[in-house]
């Protein structure tokens, strides 16, 4: 029997790794796939030794915050490893721990397969190095981090876009607006302030306050939240309730509702590309601590943020990072997509074009297929 073990740590991560051991089932019933993960893991029949709810952290100040817990984890997956010998560790993004752990493994003897691996191209080709010495495959989501990769010395697979067979609605429009009980006739805002804690503390207050004057200048807005499986609804309405606007909370069928958004403003990472493969125009916003973004000023080696941005080559999606995120800026940027018919279509041919240059779906297939290609030669066959 193959033993595969997952570690992924934030709420995107979670959903690839359900995939992944969905089609791994799917391949080989009796196969046994345990590891760090969430609910959407969970469910798709992974063994869950330790939930990644509320773990997910970002930037130098609120990792050191959490080092010792992050370094102890490590140490008892580390552990799992040693009593438990997977055939293959997957690696789900993730890269300031799953990049340590690789080592651990290689020390070990365990082949690495790091899925969705970090983003060299932002924060330049060191991180490529050292994953190269340390994993066996490089499974890249990206046609331009595949040379980068390769150029360090990594063996490098280029599977595709998960999100392409991922990100599809489940109902018509019509179906969608009964199912979240909202007006065709209304503007349909969609808030998405991340998966992380510190996100929502950081992001949602001035979303909200953006939320206010968006009803303000458009008194019909209706304002919908999906929950991301990372978060309580407790964390996220004990903001809501210190707001004056009425905002929906939603936990399934999320890209139902981005189908009948209109506009969505959304913390930068997965959700946006989400958003952009959607066809709903984002604002796209991000807000660190003032160390972390001092340092990672000088790290970054891209002038645009957003993954849309990123893949198209342009800002083709409006940013604001730092003290560019108030309420102002945010609703100004919203009320624009929202009233400029000029601006939505130029903004529609743009994610349509995005969408194409992500290729043909298959993606997790091909993963899966690695895997049990790794997994025998490891194990000496299946």
């Amino acid at each position: 029997m193959i033993k595969v073990m997952i570690s992924t740590g934030e709420a995107s991560g979670d959903m690839h790794g359900a995939s992944v051991a969905t089609a791994l089932k799917a391949g080989q019933p009796d196969i046994r796939i345990f590891g760090m993960g969430g609910n959407a893991m969970r469910t798709a029949g992974v063994e869950i030794v330790y939930d990644i709810a509320n773990l997910g952290v970002f930037g130098l100040v609120e990792v050191l915050k959490k080092l010792p817990k992050l370094t102890r984890l490590r140490s008892f997956l580390a552990g799992l490893m040693e009593r438990d010998r997977p055939d293959v560790l997957l690696l789900i993004d993730y890269g300031g721990f799953n990049i340590p752990l690789a080592k651990i493994a290689k020390v070990k003897g365990i082949p690495v397969i790091y899925y969705i691996p970090p983003k060299v191209w932002v924060w330049g080709k060191g991180r490529a190095k050292k994953i190269a010495k340390t994993v066996e495959l490089v499974a890249a989501i990206f046609p331009f981090e595949v040379e980068v990769y390769r150029a360090a010395g990594a063996k490098v697979a280029f599977v595709g876009n998960p999100l392409i067979d991922i990100v599809k609605p489940s109902m018509t429009k019509e179906e969608a607006y009964s199912q979240f009980a909202a007006e065709p006739a209304k503007p349909v805002v969609l808030l998405m302030p991340g998966s992380r804690d510190q996100e929502i503390i950081n992001l949602l207050p001035p979303m909200l306050s953006a939320a206010e004057k968006l009803a303000e200048k458009l008194p019909d807005c209706q304002f919908f939240l999906p929950i991301a499986s990372t978060i309580s609804r407790e964390i996220l309405q004990n903001i809501i309730d210190r707001s004056s606007i009425s905002v929906r909370l939603t936990s399934e069928n999320t890209y139902d509702l981005m189908r009948i958004s209109d506009v969505a403003i959304a913390a930068s990472g997965t959700a946006t590309l989400e958003a952009a493969l959607m066809g709903v125009p984002t604002v796209i916003i991000y807000k660190v601590a003032a160390l972390t973004y001092f340092f990672g000023k000088r790290m970054i080696k891209i002038t645009d943020f957003g993954l849309p941005n990123i893949i198209a080559g342009r800002r083709v999606m409006p940013e604001l990072l730092q003290s560019e995120v108030t309420p102002d800026n945010i609703a100004k940027e919203a009320l624009i997509i929202l009233t400029d018919n000029t601006v939505r279509s130029r903004m529609a041919q743009d994610l349509a074009e995005i969408k194409r240059s992500l290729g043909e779906g298959g993606a997790v297939d091909r993963v899966a297929n690695l895997i049990f290609e790794v997994a025998a030669n490891s194990s000496g066959g299946i």
